[in-house]
């Protein structure tokens, strides 16, 4: 991987960590702050700005907090095949919960993540007469504290005016949660309410939608730390809150769900102009991806397919089979690409095809039939039902237009209706069945009568798939521990939360480590 002086500028203000990196591909992820830059000097709001939200771009990666949160699920895996993909056994230890406080990519995304957090911070310093830019660097800090909240559960904060020598306070999971709901009431009303046709700068309904996901894991935030695992206690008043802050998302008419088979239209190359459900999102544009979605088919697509990918990533035969035949959102052909490439967009199993419909082969010459049983440890390249959520352009694979989504619509309706489910207080006639079979009609999905935790979970993972939420989710609802493929015994509780870097805590006294690590 490319360094610069970035590194040098986490080491010096942050304390936190040195730079680590388990990308696959050879790329710089945003641009060094200037750290010099105080309230009062001149400084270029727009540079501070872009370079904050460029730091988002590190989350399309497919490693580091994208993998936390979905190779530790129950929808994703990474298999060993021969000599291909062992890495060290990185995407194993994910998947088979055996991480330590020193796992290349546990330490890579703390680094990402709280880079972020301080790039923000100084933006906000700079941005004080600015209504604008500091609504959006509030939006911006909140983000990136809110994953480091879910995945850590505590957060090493240094004021952007603090002395060099000083080691950054740390905040506690409650404390971090509270800060966050700060930033996001005193952002909200400064942020527009609309911004492109993808949502690709922070609008109101962002720091919305975000509010709404940090009250309805509030409950596991503000668990005692000594028993992360829960039970939890959800309040009504915060379900209230996650309700009212979807509402104003649906009442505000800019969002709505893809009409029936059209549920990969927010995932086309063209999401930019065909999706009316991303609330936020990162902009790509053909021929200049900065938050590139190519690895999102590569790290899972075959060698003799079209793209040539890396063989990787596979979903699990239980989740896959936990769709009904006739639900769209298993997969779907798409025009200009499947008729050219071969491609279906969603999971691909059986027998694989090109663009002319041929039967394809694997390297050996064996049909390429991707079969739904895989093992983490040994399997040959066939193995594995793949997934092709994000697609590629055929005039430029490489550099697809794909906007890369963060926050998308359907969960808004997802979200209010757990937070119903947990004994908020129902509105607009809603019920949890009624905003279920919303979303279930809309993908060509049968209605369900009735909708408990079990299943408002499964559809989760059956709208959200492979968007990285799977492991939030499954914690909240209280499944992550159990057992699950390639899985086969319980995780410890504390696992619920992932170590702090070793390195991290060597470098900042005021960091202890997580309970039971």
């Amino acid at each position: 991987m490319k360094t610069s002086n970035l590194t040098l500028v986490i080491a010096a203000t942050l304390a936190f960590t040195a730079v680590g990196c388990t990308d696959l591909e050879d790329k710089v992820i945003g641009q060094p702050v200037d750290v010099t830059q105080r309230p009062g000097a001149q400084v270029d709001l727009t540079s501070l700005l872009s370079g904050v939200y460029g730091q988002l771009n590190g989350l399309a990666d497919q490693a580091n907090t994208y993998a936390m949160g979905e190779h530790s699920s129950d929808e994703m895996m990474g298999p060993t095949r021969g000599t291909d993909w062992d890495d060290f056994g990185t995407w194993r230890r994910l998947h088979q919960h055996t991480w330590d406080a020193t796992h290349n990519q546990v330490v890579a995304t703390w680094n990402t993540l709280n880079t972020g957090v301080f790039r923000a911070t100084e933006l906000i310093a700079a941005a004080q007469s600015n209504p604008s830019v500091l609504a959006q660097g509030r939006f911006l800090r909140a983000f990136f504290m809110y994953h480091i909240v879910d995945l850590y559960g505590q957060v090493p904060f240094r004021e952007a005016n603090a002395s060099f020598d000083t080691n950054p306070r740390v905040l506690s999971r409650a404390e971090a949660t509270q800060f966050i709901v700060d930033d996001l009431t005193a952002a909200i009303p400064g942020l527009p309410t609309t911004a492109n046709a993808s949502q690709t700068t922070a609008t109101r309904a962002a720091g919305q939608f975000l509010m709404a996901k940090v009250m309805l894991n509030k409950a596991v935030f503000v668990q005692n730390p000594q028993q992360p695992q829960g039970p939890y206690t959800f309040a009504q008043g915060d379900m209230n809150a996650v309700i009212a802050n979807c509402d104003a998302i649906i009442n505000s008419g800019t969002f709505a769900l893809e009409p029936s088979g059209q549920y990969f239209d927010n995932f086309h190359w063209d999401n930019t102009t065909l999706s009316r459900e991303l609330v936020f999102a990162l902009r790509n544009d053909k021929g200049a991806a900065p938050a590139n979605a190519r690895n999102r088919f590569y790290m899972t697509l075959h060698y003799n397919q079209n793209p040539s990918g890396w063989n990787g990533f596979t979903t699990l035969a239980d989740f896959y089979n936990s769709f009904e035949a006739n639900d769209q959102r298993r997969g779907a052909t798409i025009p200009g690409m499947t008729d050219v490439l071969g491609l279906r967009a969603g999971f691909l199993a059986g027998q694989q095809t090109n663009g002319a419909g041929r039967p394809l082969t694997d390297r050996g010459g064996a049909p390429l039939a991707f079969t739904p049983d895989v093992n983490l440890l040994y399997a040959n390249e066939r193995m594995g039902i793949r997934v092709v959520k994000y697609f590629p352009d055929p005039t430029d694979i490489d550099n697809s237009g794909n906007d890369y989504v963060m926050f998308r619509y359907a969960d808004v309706l997802l979200m209010k209706a757990e937070a119903i489910l947990r004994g908020g207080t129902a509105t607009g006639g809603a019920t949890v069945a009624s905003l279920v079979n919303q979303i279930r009609a809309a993908r060509g999905a049968s209605n369900l009568t009735s909708v408990n935790e079990a299943a408002l979970l499964a559809e989760r993972g059956r709208e959200l798939y492979w968007e990285g939420w799977r492991r939030n989710d499954m914690i909240r609802f209280g499944t992550f521990l159990n057992p699950f493929d390639q899985k086969p015994t319980a995780t410890p509780p504390h696992r619920v939360v992932y170590p702090i870097p070793q390195q991290a805590i060597d470098t900042n006294p005021n960091l202890k480590q997580n309970f039971g690590y």
